[in-house]
């Protein structure tokens, strides 16, 4: 895929506060390219996820917004103001980053306060704006605590508190959440994008976890190998895809190679992939890749009398997470991941069970087979892994 061009995210008014522009952005380490001639326009008051693998460039990408690198190639425009070599301090921007790096010998309104100190703020400003900044965040009746002191979620909030209190008109969060614990993250999702929303700021929030984008975003740019794959809100890339990378890397799908026909795709293990997508046809003939997502199939223990969309199997084990019910089904040689709720308690099966798997062709995408390698090369293309998909 090419990169997103900056014309497909929309145009920007000049000088919009809180608008972010990069154009044919490359930076090299060495012969390295970590970002490759990459375009892209965030709209101010917009909460965008950069989301992908290790090495995709997303971090890299963000360090050029901050000013903690230099693009080699291209330009970037904040507010409508170019920052080439411009310093971090002196961009309308703050970082918070995974680590928080509050100072320990400071207690949580020093450390808040740092920043306007730092920027000769008068002294009466300072304690408003303090004050305001971690009553936003819920902090303030933790303003005399040392960070010692402090359970996880708090240190979190008191490094946005400290990166809101110079308010800037572009936030960026480096993976912020990635040192909490599960239940927490889940809670401080909910509140970062409350926050974003009251305040209107724009947010560029560095991910590699899907889930968390998805909850959060208002679009995601899905990374690899220093270009974007897709930029779009979370349902449109995960119920349209563009690429097999996107398809397997948001979500969960089960693959398969083959050879497309002029309705669909013809597995290598003979099972036929009608599609109901005119626009993703290829040419008969010509190689393919068949998705179906876990959650698109529906078993049953009866023959469903077509050839075309199922699949029969044996149970080889079940999981139990919570609503859902997730099954292993081997078929033909592999493994396939179905997820069923568990409030359809019409068909219950245990392993041992045999079963067919059916599903729409509207649930069906198609990938050209050049894509595969791409798959394979990120670990997505072979058996699924059986994952809690919570």
């Amino acid at each position: 895929m090419t990169s997103t061009t900056a014309s497909s995210t929309g145009e920007l008014s000049q000088g919009q506060r809180g608008s972010v522009e990069l154009q044919g952005v490359t930076k090299r380490f060495g012969s390295m390219v970590a970002v490759d001639h990459l375009d892209l326009v965030v709209q101010p008051g917009e909460f965008l996820s950069l989301l992908g693998p290790s090495g995709c460039g997303k971090t890299t990408t963000l360090r050029m917004l901050a000013g903690f690198e230099q693009p080699d190639e291209g330009f970037i425009r904040i507010s409508g103001e170019y920052v080439q070599g411009v310093a971090p301090y002196k961009r309308d921007v703050n970082t918070v980053f995974q680590s928080y790096a509050l100072f320990p010998h400071m207690d949580v309104a020093t450390n808040v306060a740092y920043g306007l100190k730092q920027r000769k703020v008068p002294k009466s400003e300072i304690a408003d704006r303090v004050r305001e900044a971690l009553a936003m965040v819920k902090m303030s009746h933790l303003a005399g605590r040392m960070p010692k002191q402090l359970s996880g979620g708090q240190q979190q909030r008191v490094a946005v508190a400290r990166a809101l209190v110079n308010r800037p008109s572009v936030l960026l969060l480096d993976e912020p959440l990635g040192a909490l614990d599960r239940k927490l993250r889940e809670e401080m999702q909910i509140e970062l994008k409350l926050l974003q929303s009251q305040l209107g700021i724009t947010f560029v929030f560095v991910t590699h976890d899907q889930e968390e984008a998805m909850s959060m975003s208002d679009r995601i740019a899905i990374m690899l190998d220093g270009h974007i794959e897709q930029l779009a809100d979370p349902e449109t890339v995960y119920e349209r895809p563009a690429s097999a990378f996107v398809a397997a890397f948001i979500g969960r799908n089960n693959f398969w190679r083959g050879v497309a026909t002029t309705d669909g795709v013809r597995a290598d293990d003979g099972t036929l992939f009608v599609v109901n997508r005119p626009e993703e046809r290829l040419d008969a003939g010509t190689g393919a890749l068949a998705a179906v997502r876990p959650e698109c199939f529906r078993l049953s223990a009866s023959d469903p009398g077509t050839s075309a969309n199922s699949i029969v199997g044996e149970i080889a084990s079940v999981a139990h997470f919570g609503d859902v019910l997730q099954y292993i089904v081997e078929a033909k040689g592999r493994e396939l991941v179905v997820l069923s709720p568990r409030a359809d308690g019409s068909n219950r099966f245990v392993a041992g069970d045999s079963v067919w798997a059916t599903w729409s062709a509207d649930d069906v995408y198609q990938f050209s087979d050049r894509q595969a390698e791409i798959v394979l090369a990120e670990s997505l293309l072979a058996a699924p892994v059986v994952a809690d998909p919570a």
